[in-house]
């Protein structure tokens, strides 16, 4: 259990974080057709990652029960990327917007809406709590992703890298979600001034369950 700014939440290990109370799923930083992006550019990569999103979202979605769904940002790699999906990913998209309650954040990666289903907004204000694509400095009850934290962990000469979210109990960052998406370690410089370290709790991402880890232990790299 993750609890945040007075609400409970489940961390999944696929990086979503489902609000019980409210029946919804979280995520952040699908990053839909990155790798298509890639491939129609000219590089050899497996346009397949909006395949294998979708298949963990509708996981998720099985899983939690959840009646609506949250993306906080750069839900698509691209501005015109909801158009360039194939025909088998939209077809499966829309199944998934007609399942469930779909709310899209703007991202620094798609700012403007898009055609698929649901609502898209630039922020959202729901019991409290205000979820954005960004972090800010000093917020308060701000839930987001676009930094796609992880940590790294050091035990007994041994470490672990993976996907986390942190939060201060003023801030909260999911990991960045999209099967083809990077992360970055915590203690780099981009969260500097964000987090109030003496407060920061970490929950690290597992195979098959997350992890809350000490903030003493995490290591740069």
């Amino acid at each position: 259990m993750l609890r945040f700014a007075g609400h409970n939440f489940e961390p999944l290990p696929s990086g979503a974080l489902y609000w019980r109370a409210e029946e919804t799923l979280l995520v952040a930083d699908l990053h839909f057709e990155k790798m298509a992006s890639f491939a129609r550019r000219g590089q050899m990569l497996p346009p397949y990652d909006t395949g294998l999103t979708l298949a963990r979202l509708e996981a998720d979605l099985r899983r939690t029960g959840a009646r609506r769904l949250f993306s906080l940002g750069d839900s698509f790699h691209r501005v015109d990327a909801s158009s360039l999906l194939t025909n088998s990913d939209r077809l499966r998209l829309d199944s998934l917007t007609e399942m469930v309650e779909c709310v899209w954040l703007s991202g620094n990666h798609d700012p403007a809406p898009h055609a698929i289903g649901g609502t898209c907004v630039s922020s959202l204000a729901i019991a409290g709590l205000t979820l954005a694509h960004e972090p800010e400095r000093g917020a308060k009850g701000l839930i987001c992703g676009h930094l796609h934290p992880a940590a790294r962990l050091s035990i007994n000469g041994r470490s672990t890298r993976k996907p986390c979210f942190v939060h201060d109990n003023r801030l909260l960052i999911l990991p960045a979600y999209g099967a083809s998406t990077g992360a970055l370690n915590i203690l780099s410089p981009a969260f500097f001034g964000l987090l109030h370290w003496p407060a920061v709790e970490v929950t690290m991402l597992g195979k098959d369950r997350t992890y809350p880890v000490s903030a003493k232990r995490l290591v740069r790299g």
